[in-house]
């Protein structure tokens, strides 16, 4: 089965509540199985607007990524993150 991926690029506007963010999202990482790929570490824009961060998640499928971002846990840290942040995130099909 393909996994799953979020893809997320995000301009933070308000730095000293984003671990607010973080500790909100955290269960429901731990809850779905996810493993970062990239999180924040050096970025270049080869074509296109760029993000200041850029995180790649891994999951079991994309069915658990979609389940991991619905999931109420989650959707209590986005409600968060959308009040200092910008951003888009992506749910992938992998290879």
């Amino acid at each position: 089965m393909p996994k799953g991926y979020w893809i997320a690029r995000i301009d933070v506007h308000t730095p000293e509540r984003y671990k607010d963010y973080i500790d909100a999202a955290t269960p429901a990482f731990q809850r779905f199985g996810a493993k970062f790929l990239a999180r924040g570490g050096a970025a270049e824009a080869a074509e296109g607007a760029g993000r200041s961060r850029n995180v790649i998640i891994e999951f079991e499928s994309l069915a658990v990524a979609r389940d991991c971002y619905h999931s109420p846990e989650y959707q209590k840290a986005a409600a968060i993150r959308q009040k200092i942040a910008e951003g888009e995130i992506v749910l992938v099909e992998g290879a």
